[in-house]
């Protein structure tokens, strides 16, 4: 018996052997693992690797390493997803996203390349930043490759095709950007295609048409333009996905075998092209946000497998076939938004369990409530009619072109005599225009076409300006009875950009009016334009700019010598006032300073993205913030740069000297010393240079944050969240610019630390805590 036992036991030892044997790793592959886990420092997903661990038997739901014999085949390491993912990515590295200045995305491709059997690679969301190198295709073996929500960026190189034996390729959730490479049907075994949430732009690319291996394309949620072709020889194609693009061709046809067709959020016009009637294995078609005209084929509706027809939001015209049929699977309708007509049959006529049809916004005879009248939808054909009379005019307009080119011609050669002649004495009026826009604007950068072009202000900005009083002029008069003739008893004080007074105007309204110096070198005209560009900058965190007045504006030759700009009146005093304000019922806890840095923070992003180029010298400063009864921050004289004359800087009031000077205009480092007051107290403000060059290291501690920062602070702050600005504060206030953090970070930051004291305020009011104010 003890025999059998003993000879059981061996057998199951020879076996595990076997077995361990069969997948124990090379040495040199453990180490090249080992260093993949540095070089992605050291991520909380690999904390259990170890020399002593057999990697290829320590798989977890976000880490897996496959391994045959004994080298490995395949990794798949899974980071932890981003709860607020930035919209842009300046290229740096940032603490709280992506991996360190130490990573490089060079020696990372170099390392994996020593994995010469790796066949399988995924690394999503792991913070890696960088472009794509050229030496990827260095990663001979690669069937499987997942780089998806890092932060690369830059254009994917032509190298990555050397990859013959790839056949998923997804790169989603990056920053990349330029054309697509023109390369693809190297790959000849490619069958998925992933790149959507980039930056790319330009055509799609032809080389796509000739690769027949592919099974689905996603290239979602970019910037691609111009022409979508002939993808019929896609004979393997199930799955397309090229929504929210910027598509402006007719619809092209489409694989027999195709299953799934998102088209949607582009701007595809003409009809549905007949062949769409005949994809018998079609389930799912989105073709909504275009300007398609004709519905197309009935028989889409009756296709076998169809379940969800989109084309809400088009131009489609017209009414719906009475003998349309539905076919059995259809589950979903989408044809709201359009402009068709007349009844409908009776498979879309309503909802049902099984199939929900939404019809609102066209002009039909039924479901007259959620319809627009005939008049609405009869708009369509006298706009194709202006169309058509503008086809038949184009060749008038082409001999007319000819003709002035001609002129041209035969009178250049005196056009040039006479610029040599008279150039020298003088330049036109729009040369002065574009010449002062461009060498005397503070913030240089706007040219006469910025200046007179709308659209170079964002969406962002005209979503800002709902809600918000309209802008207008106002008459000087208008602005001596508000402010009793500008009397003492009315001025708000005295700053670098003029002084400020307090007015009623003749609705009750109370206002803010800046009397602001302009450079005589601004014509009437030069200065109209700046102030309309000013006068397009709204934002809640914004002190909102009613309107102006130009004085001495009949004259058009001679600059003006004062320009008022009229603000909203925000009543609850600035925040360096409030910083220092001791009384219980008004002091500014953490959570409320927090608050308010939050809303200046997308304010001055608002500022650096809502126009091109941005409002990047804003003059921040805590006594430039202002709050409302609400305690909302507003900035105020932001913008001012624009149109106010070259203003020496006053040293006394900010107190900077030395290097710091040369930071004044960086908003980054006046956010900065913005965050340095809210966390020492306005009392830092005097003593300024001296804090930054002795104290500022002792901030970075403990223990040094309990002797300077703030006792309200300290008392109503958590550790984790104070800690987060305070890294955050000595990142903007470095001496050097290029090592600053952007503003959509200080905005990420901020949130972060809001939530993380959200967080704990939480559990001390559970717990019974309360936070007593020194």
């Amino acid at each position: 018996m003890q025999t059998s036992r003993m000879c059981l036991f061996l057998s199951l030892q020879w076996c595990c052997f076997l077995i361990l044997g069969t997948h124990q790793l090379q040495p040199s592959q453990t180490q090249v693992l080992l260093q993949l886990r540095k070089q992605l420092e050291y991520p909380k997903q690999l904390q259990i690797w170890g020399p002593a661990i057999d990697l290829c038997f320590s798989s977890s739901p976000r880490v897996n390493i496959t391994c045959q014999e004994n080298t490995v085949t395949e990794i798949t390491i899974f980071g932890d997803s981003l709860q607020t993912r930035p919209t842009s990515f300046n290229g740096f590295p940032n603490s709280y996203q992506t991996l360190s200045r130490n990573f490089s995305m060079d020696s990372l491709i170099a390392t994996l390349s020593r994995l010469n059997t790796l066949k399988s690679l995924s690394l999503v969301s792991l913070g890696i930043w960088g472009p794509i190198p050229d030496k990827i295709h260095r990663l001979q073996s690669l069937v499987y490759l997942d780089l998806s929500w890092n932060f690369m960026y830059g254009s994917i190189p032509s190298t990555i095709s050397r990859i013959a034996n790839l056949e998923t390729l997804k790169l989603d959730g990056n920053f990349l950007n330029g054309t697509l490479p023109d390369s693809f049907d190297s790959f000849s075994k490619l069958t998925s295609l992933s790149l959507s949430n980039n930056l790319f732009s330009g055509p799609l690319p032809s080389s796509l048409q000739r690769v027949n291996s592919l099974n689905d394309i996603n290239l979602s949620d970019n910037g691609i333009s111009g022409e979508l072709f002939d993808l019929g020889r896609l004979s393997n194609l199930h799955w397309l996905d090229l929504s929210n693009n910027r598509l402006d061709s007719s619809l092209a046809s489409m694989p027999e075998f195709v299953t799934v067709v998102l088209l949607k959020n582009n701007t595809f016009s003409g009809g549905i092209p007949e062949q769409y009637g005949r994809l018998s294995r079609l389930r799912q078609l989105d073709l909504s946000f275009n300007a398609l005209t004709e519905m197309g084929p009935a028989g889409i509706f009756a296709l076998p497998n169809i379940s969800s027809l989109d084309f809400g939001s088009n131009l489609l015209s017209g009414s719906v076939p009475m003998d349309l049929r539905c076919g059995d699977e259809l589950e979903f309708v989408d044809i709201s938004n359009n402009r068709l007509t007349g009844n409908l049959p009776s498979c879309l006529r309503s909802n049902t369990k099984k199939r929900v049809v939404k019809i609102g916004g066209n002009c039909l005879s039924i479901d007259i409530e959620h319809q627009h009248s005939e008049t609405y939808c009869s708009e369509k054909h006298s706009d194709n009619e202006k169309s058509s009379r503008g086809k038949n005019n184009l060749g008038i307009l082409i001999g007319v072109i000819s003709g002035i080119g001609v002129v041209i011609l035969i009178l250049g050669f005196g056009f040039l005599v006479l610029c040599r002649k008279f150039c020298s004495q003088g330049s036109s009026e729009q040369h002065l225009l574009h010449k002062t826009v461009q060498d005397n604007s503070v913030t240089g950068g706007f040219t006469a076409e910025i200046l007179t072009n709308a659209r170079f202000i964002s969406d962002a900005a005209k979503l800002g300006s709902q809600g918000s009083p309209p802008y207008r002029l106002f008459v000087l008069d208008e602005l001596k009875v508000a402010t009793n003739n500008f009397d003492k008893s009315t001025s708000m004080g005295e700053g670098s950009n003029g002084k400020i007074y307090k007015g009623r105007l003749e609705s009750g309204a109370h206002v803010a009016i800046r009397c602001l110096a302009v450079s005589r070198k601004y014509t009437i005209r030069n200065l109209k334009l700046r102030l309309d560009l000013l006068a397009r900058i709204r934002h809640p965190h914004l002190a909102c700019l009613l309107g102006h007045c130009i004085d001495n504006e009949g004259n058009d030759e001679v600059g003006a010598n004062n320009v008022y700009l009229v603000y909203e009146y925000v009543p609850n005093g600035n925040y360096r006032a409030r910083l220092s304000e001791t009384n219980p019922e008004k002091v500014l806890r953490w959570s409320d300073r927090l608050s308010i840095l939050i809303g200046i923070a997308k304010a001055v992003h608002f500022l650096h993205t809502g126009i091109i180029p941005g409002f990047n010298s804003n003059r921040l400063k805590a006594n430039n913030i202002l709050l409302n009864e609400h305690r909302m921050g507003k900035l105020s004289d932001y913008g001012l740069s624009v149109v106010a004359q070259e203003i020496e800087k006053d040293k006394e009031e900010d107190g900077l000297k030395s290097w710091q000077m040369k930071s004044l205009d960086d908003d980054i480092y006046s956010f900065g010393c913005i965050l340095l007051e809210s966390l020492i107290g306005p009392s830092v403000c005097a003593r300024k240079e001296s804090f930054l060059l002795n104290e500022m290291v002792s901030l970075g501690n403990t223990e040094g944050q309990r002797r300077i920062v703030d006792p309200t602070v300290l008392a109503s702050s958590s550790q984790e969240s104070l800690s987060i600005v305070v890294s955050l504060t000595i990142n903007c206030i470095s001496p050097e610019s290029s090592t600053r953090p952007s503003f959509e970070d200080v905005l990420w930051n901020l949130q972060y630390a809001a939530q993380v004291q959200a967080t704990s305020d939480d559990v001390d009011n559970k717990s019974g805590k309360t936070l007593v104010s020194p």
